[in-house]
């Protein structure tokens, strides 16, 4: 007799649980999601502050009642005209609140600008009106609406000008560490206040604006003028500054 066996596969049950806390973590992270934030390269950052403070500074341009609105920037006056004779220059013109002439802190010289702030933007296009391009005590003063002298708009025709008028010489003299408000006829007086026969001078300015680079060259009739010159201003002040004179 054949003998079978049996075999008997005993498959026991597999339990599993989840502990209450990998539940309650699971649910949290599909119901409550993570607050998130976008961070912007610095770069772009940087494009939405400033138009943001451009579109405040147009804004504030076309306020009327900012004092920015009737201030005149009044420019190329002689050093003879101080505060009161500006102030009766301009008040022919409208009303007047207040008028500053500038001066240099270090030598108490008018800087050849200043600035008169009307009661009225009205009095203040006036002004300019009337006023740019007269001539006071032989000078051609420039007159307009701003904050800042012309340096922010340039007169480029005048500049040009400048620069074609200037005498060039095989005697010449470079001037550096020039102060910003020095002008071409600045270094003509100053040089030919030590008895020098200046043919002429000029300032150099960086091209296409009125932005001096801070030196400029003034030029004579014979060396002699050039050696003198240099003796007498070498490290002298002016605007405030030491310039530096030596042969160009």
């Amino acid at each position: 007799m054949a003998t079978f066996l049996t075999a008997v596969v005993s498959i026991k049950p597999t339990i599993f649980s989840f502990q209450s806390e990998s539940f309650t973590s699971l649910h949290t992270h599909i119901n409550t999601p993570k607050p998130f934030s976008i961070s912007l390269p610095r770069s772009s950052r940087m494009r939405f502050v400033t138009h943001a403070v451009m579109e405040t500074e147009e804004k504030a341009a076309l306020d009327p009642n900012l004092e920015s609105s009737r201030r005149v920037y009044i420019g190329n006056i002689p050093r003879t005209v101080d505060n009161d004779q500006l102030t009766k220059l301009v008040e022919e013109h409208g009303a007047v609140e207040k008028v500053q002439v500038m001066y240099d802190k270090y030598s108490g010289r008018s800087r050849r600008f200043g600035f008169a702030t009307m009661k009225s933007v009205e009095d203040a296009n006036t002004v300019v009106e009337k006023l740019n391009g007269n001539t006071v005590e032989g000078r051609e003063i420039k007159v307009n609406i701003t904050e800042k002298p012309l340096a922010t708009s340039p007169d480029l025709s005048l500049l040009q000008s400048e620069d074609s008028a200037f005498v060039d010489s095989p005697y010449k003299v470079y001037v550096g560490n020039l102060a910003k408000t020095v002008t071409k006829e600045m270094l003509e007086n100053l040089f030919s206040e030590k008895g020098n026969k200046v043919l002429s001078a000029k300032v150099s300015r960086v091209p296409g604006t009125s932005k001096s680079t801070g030196f400029g060259f003034v030029t004579f009739s014979s060396e002699e003028d050039v050696e003198a010159a240099i003796l007498a201003l070498n490290n002298s002040l002016l605007e405030g500054q030491k310039i530096k004179v030596n042969k160009a």
